[in-house]
């Protein structure tokens, strides 16, 4: 999964360099609350990126520039950039902006689409 989402990313504009590390330690030392964990973190933009968050989404939050350490998408949604399964539905799901100030919905998607 985390090779398609990269491939979506690229598909975007997006450059990419992949680096394989221990996952968590990282996580906790660029601020990723637990609860928002998925299975690879990114960084753009002085912003963490944390799961199978859509490009379209990741290029909003470098023109809006809002004030938070980054966007996650939780878990691992079915659908979802990289996590595109054939036959399975896709679900929805929230795009979290979080940081020091709370957390707040920064988008709702199913699949790949804005829901």
């Amino acid at each position: 999964c985390c090779d398609a989402w990269v491939a979506h990313l690229r598909g975007a504009g997006f450059p990419v360099t992949v680096t394989m590390a221990a996952v968590n330690p990282l996580k906790f030392r660029l601020g990723v609350p637990r609860d928002l964990f998925s299975c690879h973190t990114g960084q753009v933009g002085g912003y963490v990126v944390e799961g199978h968050v859509p490009a379209a989404e990741i290029k909003r939050l470098l023109v809006e520039k809002p004030a938070g350490t980054g966007l996650s998408v939780p878990g691992m949604p079915a659908g979802s950039p990289g996590m595109e399964v054939e036959g399975m539905e896709p679900e929805t799901y929230d795009i979290v902006l979080f940081g020091p100030g709370g957390r707040s919905t920064f988008a709702r998607y199913r699949g790949g689409e804005a829901a």
